[in-house]
């Protein structure tokens, strides 16, 4: 569990498809008015991808990485 690693989902390319939220075995996910909520960031595997690989709709990157590209 990393405190520097957790999706961030860009809402303009997410379709509510869930695919991201079904995958997701450590809960990091709820379900928001259709569309995935990162609501326990801390959660999350730091450096697994699984969610992100699985979107095809390319919505998903990871705080770290938005932060070191800001």
């Amino acid at each position: 569990m990393a405190k520097n690693w957790y999706p961030v989902i860009d809402y303009d390319k997410c379709t509510g498809c869930l695919t991201c939220s079904n995958f997701c075995p450590h809960g990091v996910y709820t379900v928001d008015n259709g569309k995935p909520k990162v609501t326990n960031p801390m959660e999350c595997v730091e450096f697994c991808r699984g969610c992100q690989k699985l979107c095809e709709y390319g919505a998903i990157s990871y705080y770290s990485e938005v932060k070191s590209h800001g």
